[in-house]
């Protein structure tokens, strides 16, 4: 039996901010958000399954210096699909890791955007294949792994 990824939980500072974010710029659905005591919830997803939930339960942003969550990695269809999100992010002022689609390795055919949520978490979207002669920031390392 091999485990698989059910969902993702974040802790955020502003659930109103993450919410706006997650769902109006990386277009995820809501399915649901409640309250318990001072503590707010929202559960978005995709095609009718939960991807991700966001817990307003954060005193501070993110911090990389901590263990724990390096960085969340969504994959999209196509190299179309990162490049209009690249868009959308852009006009929302996300802050990028690197300018525009980068390889995740020298030669490597897979690659994506990399930029920060509102509370600075790290986020990938990419693509298995599609992002051929795309740069690669790093020449030893993975693109993923230090940003």
């Amino acid at each position: 039996m091999t485990l698989r990824t059910g969902h993702l939980g974040l802790n955020v500072t502003d659930l109103d901010r993450s919410l706006a974010f997650y769902r109006d710029v990386l277009r995820f659905g809501l399915i649901a958000e409640g309250k318990e005591d001072d503590r707010r919830y929202a559960f978005l997803g995709a095609d009718g399954h939960l991807v991700l939930t966001l817990w307003q339960q954060a005193q501070q942003p993110y911090d990389s210096e901590r263990a724990g969550l390096h960085h969340l990695a969504l994959e999209a269809d196509s190299i179309e699909q990162v490049r209009e999100y690249e868009t959308a992010l852009r006009a929302y002022g996300v802050d990028f890791a690197y300018d525009g689609v980068v390889a995740h390795s020298e030669g490597a055919g897979s690659g994506g955007i990399f930029f920060h949520d509102p509370d600075g978490t790290r986020l990938e979207i990419s693509v298995p294949s599609g992002a051929e002669g795309a740069p690669a920031p790093n020449s030893s390392a993975p693109t993923c792994g230090f940003f």
